[in-house]
């Protein structure tokens, strides 16, 4: 069990418990202005002063990053992930290379890490919920769609490991509660599907995984309330967001802005997915006008939960499950493998004759196939009766 140590601070305000790696509790007490974590910069700025000597001397070695760095401990680490990576299209070279600038804005905590000999620590903001929508999931709790990906996310570190011993520790900052008035879905909901993500986590023995969660940073206060503070901390000005995105598509726009443009469309597809459930009576002209509105929110509550994440975890890697271009900030990642771009909370998984792979309920039940159930009798996962090759997707259809 990896222990990062306890810290406990005690003054007027709001008292924050995060609970890191292995469920360790750390005690954080913030401001009373809300989730401004001056108290976790403190701690920070300690931490680096016992850290100066290694990036100072970390920076001096790499400068511009170049073709040297291609056979350092950190490259080679960072080369375990590039097969399993999301990239937008046009970018398809990158995937199984050790591209220079894709490595860029990620090595130097990676380098950080092996100079200290210490566990490479990942961040991934993920597994907010099952959809609403019974056509797309088989219900609210995780199946066996949440269990191959966390044991592919597991192996992955494993892999790490054959070129670094201390390995690597990932960190599943799920976001559901962040946005799930936004989306939908029931809090109550939210909060089993934590719970079972965890006893996933506890039963298949995936030490290289821990989760982190909105509902860890204030016990005292409402859902709606960290919502609020959260915002009010880290939210950005949805007008600056709506000229990003309007800006992304056009011709001259910025990286960020091309993100944030394929972020909204691909957000917006998936709302319309998951509220267009059976039964919906609004018409699909108002349910797609609304989940543009709804859209922004969610771009800009992801974004607060992001900022936050950069203060709680500053020297880990910033994974992402949404396709990145080259250099971005953000290492796209892949929850299945190579084969399969859905998200686990989006399908269910499919047992075919390769193995298992993930589609939208509606599309596996149109074939012949059997509904599996676990040893608690829940509905777990599909296996194909025949091989259909109509289970093939189009990864450049996914967000």
């Amino acid at each position: 069990m990896i222990n990062m140590g306890s810290i406990d601070y005690i003054k007027e305000g709001t008292c924050f418990n995060y609970s890191v790696w292995q469920r360790h509790s750390v005690g954080v007490d913030l401001s009373q202005k809300g989730l401004r974590m001056k108290v976790l910069e403190q701690a920070h700025a300690a931490n680096l002063n016992n850290q100066v000597e290694v990036h100072s001397q970390s920076n001096r070695e790499l400068g511009a990053f170049d073709l040297r760095i291609l056979k350092t401990p950190a490259t080679e680490i960072l080369k375990k992930l590039m097969p399993f990576r999301r990239v937008v299209r046009g970018h398809e070279s990158c995937r199984n290379s050790a591209c220079p600038t894709c490595m860029a804005p990620h090595i130097k905590k990676v380098q950080s890490a092996v100079a200290q000999n210490q566990v490479i620590q990942f961040v991934l903001p993920a597994f907010p919920g099952k959809s609403p929508n019974l056509a797309k999931v088989l219900g609210a709790n995780p199946d066996m769609a949440e269990r191959l990906s966390l044991q592919f996310l597991h192996e992955l570190c494993e892999q790490i490991k054959e070129v670094y011993a201390p390995g690597a520790h990932i960190i599943l900052c799920s976001d559901g509660r962040v946005f799930s008035d936004v989306v939908q879905i029931p809090e109550e909901d939210i909060t089993q599907y934590q719970i079972e993500l965890d006893k996933i986590i506890e039963e298949l023995n995936l030490t290289n995984l821990s989760t982190f969660n909105l509902d860890q940073v204030c016990e005292i206060k409402s859902f709606d309330e960290l919502r609020i503070d959260l915002m009010e901390e880290y939210g950005q000005s949805l007008e600056i967001l709506r000229r990003k995105v309007k800006a992304g598509a056009q011709e001259n726009s910025t990286d960020e802005e091309n993100e944030l443009n394929r972020l909204y469309c691909g957000m917006t597809r998936f709302l319309v997915e998951d509220l267009s459930f059976p039964g919906q009576s609004k018409s699909r002209t108002a349910i797609q006008k609304d989940c543009r509105k709804r859209a922004y929110e969610v771009i800009r509550r992801s974004n607060a939960w992001s900022a936050l994440l950069a203060e709680v975890f500053p020297q880990a890697v910033r994974l992402s499950i949404h396709p990145q271009s080259c250099g971005s900030q953000k290492f796209g990642i892949q929850l299945i493998g190579i084969e399969n771009w859905m998200t686990p909370w989006h399908g269910v998984a499919v047992k075919t004759e390769e193995g298992f792979t993930l589609m939208k309920r509606f599309e596996v039940e149109k074939l012949q196939s059997n509904l599996v159930k676990d040893s608690e009798g829940r509905p777990s996962h599909f296996e194909l009766v025949q091989h259909n090759d109509s289970i093939y997707r189009d990864p450049c259809n996914e967000l």
